[in-house]
């Protein structure tokens, strides 16, 4: 048995079988050769987004292909291909390094880049679809390596068809984003054009921008290195335009975003109103800052937090009929 408490960031000291590292495509297709696939298998990047429960009684392949590419397609674009075991945020720090725009509104998620498009990673009015080019994966039942384009990806909400119909079948090696040398600032989300006001910038460059959402997000969200926890536990809830006027018309104070689907209710809101922001029950919590992430204080065990949640996800649905998603991969004990 190999400990995982230093690859999730929730901090839970849980085990795996066997952990291992992955560093190439053609170590991924002798895997599958072996027939590894046919037995208990999870893929794990930078484990952010992800509660262990329990122990894992299989196989752990850490997700280490690197690699960084610029394609110059003409003056204005670019696309970047970047090894799906490289660092989100270094990859946006990257882009931005390198003249390249699109994506400084998702500074700071943490995270490997393989999982962003299997997440459809998204913050601050911008999701990795809006720049997705395609990416690269292995058939972990045939070995063969595929291309999907942006629509064979079938990106929604917080998801993708690796969420659902392809979940478990492929190994993500190589995302590929569309990104711009003409930055056109996207600002009009959330604090990030008063964050810049408090800066002194009212015309910013793309850095500047990646520094207020930076700098939102460390006052917003706990450190991982000083408090477990697996950033936004649940989706924003979308529901439908009748059930929000039925709602606006008994909580007149509700926050809502129009969805392509119907009207988007902020969970953290709706977790904060049935008043679990800052609960704490023996080593797990919710956040006093930010009622959206769940917090491990030392300790404890992935289960705590499961339960935890179970009881948010109630709550929210007695009072307003509304229920909780988690966004948060939950592996082992269900």
């Amino acid at each position: 048995m190999t400990s995982l408490l230093p690859y999730n960031t929730f901090g839970f000291d849980i085990s795996a079988q066997t952990l291992l590292p992955i560093h190439s495509e053609e170590h991924i297709q002798s895997l599958v050769q072996s027939g590894l696939f046919k037995n208990d298998h999870f893929i794990l990047g930078g484990g952010s987004n992800v509660l262990f429960t329990s122990d894992y009684p299989g196989t752990v392949l850490l997700n280490q292909i690197a690699g960084k590419e610029i394609k110059v397609i003409s003056d204005e674009i670019g696309i970047i291909s970047f090894g799906s075991g490289e660092q989100w945020h270094e990859c946006v720090l990257y882009s931005i390094e390198h003249g390249y725009s699109g994506i400084e509104n998702l500074s700071l998620i943490p995270g490997s880049i393989g999982a962003a498009p299997i997440q459809n990673i998204g913050a601050y009015g911008v999701e990795l679809k809006d720049v997705f080019h395609s990416l690269q994966a292995i058939n972990l039942h045939t070995g063969a390596l595929k291309t999907f384009h942006a629509d064979e990806c079938e990106f929604g909400y917080r998801d993708s068809i690796f969420k659902r119909e392809e979940k478990g079948n492929y190994f993500i090696t190589k995302v590929q984003l569309r990104l711009s040398k003409k930055f056109q600032p996207n600002i009009s989300y959330g604090n990030i054009k008063e964050q810049l006001s408090l800066n002194g910038i009212d015309k910013p460059t793309a850095r500047e921008v990646s520094n207020a959402v930076i700098q939102i997000r460390q006052t917003k969200l706990p450190d991982p290195r000083k408090i477990g926890n697996g950033g936004s536990f649940f989706k924003n809830p979308i529901i439908t335009e009748q059930q929000f006027k039925s709602l606006k018309e008994e909580y007149s104070e509700i926050p809502s975003y129009p969805a392509p689907d119907g009207i988007k209710i902020p969970a953290g809101w709706l977790i904060e109103q049935t008043g679990w922001k800052g609960f704490k029950k023996g080593t797990v919590g919710v956040h006093q800052n930010q009622a959206l992430v769940l917090v491990h204080f030392g300790g404890g065990k992935g289960i705590e937090i499961k339960n935890l949640s179970k009881e948010i996800q109630q709550s929210v649905f007695n009072k307003y009929h509304i229920h909780l998603e988690p966004e948060v991969n939950i592996v082992g004990i269900q």
